[in-house]
């Protein structure tokens, strides 16, 4: 499995309790995925914001960014 990218979408905006209005990570789980290097606990933490942002809802707008990130840079979406 390659590297996946960033679950950031360049929104970077924190409101909602300190959660990204983009991607719903707050600033530390940000540097967090930084520190992951392999891809299964990657998968791991991406799975998690997917619930993360269930929970707090108004994120439909996130799969499909993130999804045209992975195809940017030729890496098969986790989602």
């Amino acid at each position: 499995m390659t590297k996946l990218p960033s679950p950031c979408i360049s929104v970077c905006k924190f409101r909602r309790e300190g959660h990204c209005i983009g991607c719903s990570m707050t600033k530390a789980q940000k540097d967090l995925f930084k520190k992951l290097k392999k891809p299964k606990h990657q998968q791991a933490f991406i799975d998690l914001l997917v619930h993360q942002q269930n929970d707090m809802g108004k994120y439909r707008h996130w799969a499909p960014a993130y999804e045209q990130r992975c195809a940017k840079r030729d890496v098969k979406s986790p989602l």
